[in-house]
């Protein structure tokens, strides 16, 4: 049993012309008969026009319909698959925990490190091919943004509406992130997973290293990008040159805490990269991805379609054809053959 799909159904939405161009067809008739009776009597007339056909520019207009009624089904391509199949692809898992604290607004990285650790994601997922991804933002608090899926374009599309607003109570929560992320995997012990965490560092929340134990226990793998200087530099606020104070005003200083970060990665098994404005983190944490094992992930998928648009198409220009020799009016030399009867 084959499948069948339409690749641009919204063109079938023009099958909603045909009726107006039959209403519209129907009015000029009863208008031209209409026009006609001005002129004098209909049988008079009949006698004084006796090429004139009623019925032949009928038939030219339904041919028209038919031919444009093809058309359409062309420009809509009719396609034809085999049916449901079952396909094994090989991946991981894979979740990217970003850090959307006010910190990450720091502009020591251009333009800044929420912006650049974005484009980093960005530039990560185009690599992507059969791994599932997920996506998990993190202050003090820890939200999945995006569960675990094969759709690169949805998590693209979240990836863009992130900002530090989302998440509404401020700090850096980074063990509340590692252990939302071992929640957030599949129960499927057999597929191998990996964490992905962009983040200053400025962890004051929790203890990120335990989380990170547990992880460890549980198979994960935890990559640590950290974004930032060492440093440090002010938190913008508003309008230029205003900057995030604390409770006796002075200027808070937000530096990059390497040190979290690579004990993270040591505890799970993965590696610490700094980033860069060069967007070289993500793709050195990429090939270090790569090098994982790659599991069987059962999925379903339709294999190709094919187009099946040329019968119809051979169907149009034929009722083309008929109609470009079907006159409006009797023809005199042929009166006597009269294929229509009419």
């Amino acid at each position: 049993m084959q499948a069948f799909r339409f690749a641009n159904i919204e063109y079938l939405y023009l099958f909603l012309i045909i009726p107006i161009l039959i209403a519209v067809f129907i009015l000029m008739q009863i208008i031209k008969k209409r026009d006609l009776k001005r002129f004098g009597n209909s049988v008079l007339l009949k006698t004084l026009m006796p090429e004139s056909s009623k019925s032949r520019p009928v038939i030219k207009f339904i041919l028209l319909l038919i031919a444009f009624s093809f058309i359409i089904l062309v420009i809509a391509r009719p396609q034809f698959g085999s049916k449901l199949k079952e396909v094994k692809r090989k991946g991981i898992e894979l979740i990217i925990a970003l850090d959307v604290s006010n910190s990450m607004l720091a502009q020591d990285i251009e333009p800044n490190r929420l912006e650049a650790a974005k484009r980093a994601i960005i530039n990560l997922v185009n690599k992507l091919e059969d791994d599932k991804i997920g996506m998990i933002v993190f202050a003090g608090d820890a939200y999945v943004q995006v569960p675990l899926t094969d759709d690169y374009g949805s998590a693209k599309m979240f990836l863009n509406s992130i900002h530090p607003g989302i998440v509404s109570k401020q700090g850096t929560a980074i063990g509340s992130a590692i252990n939302l992320a071992s929640r957030s995997f599949s129960t499927e012990n057999e597929l191998n997973k990996a964490l992905i965490i962009i983040s200053d560092g400025e962890n004051h929340e929790d203890d990120a290293v335990a989380a990170a134990k547990s992880a460890a226990e549980l198979g994960i793998r935890i990559y640590t990008i950290g974004i930032g200087k060492p440093e440090g530099v002010p938190i913008p606020v508003g309008s230029e040159n205003n900057f995030q104070k604390d409770n006796q005003g002075n200027t808070i200083i937000t530096k990059l805490n390497e040190q979290i970060l690579q004990e993270i990665a040591n505890i799970a098994n993965g590696a610490y990269i700094r980033a860069n404005n060069s967007l070289s983190a993500l793709t050195a944490i990429y090939n270090e991805i790569n090098k994982i094992e790659k599991k069987e992930i059962d999925t379903k998928m339709y294999s190709d379609y094919e187009d099946h648009f040329q019968f119809l198409a051979l169907m149009a220009l034929l009722f083309i054809v008929i109609e470009f020799f079907v006159l409006t009016r009797k023809n005199r030399k042929l009166s006597k053959i009269n294929l229509f009867k009419i």
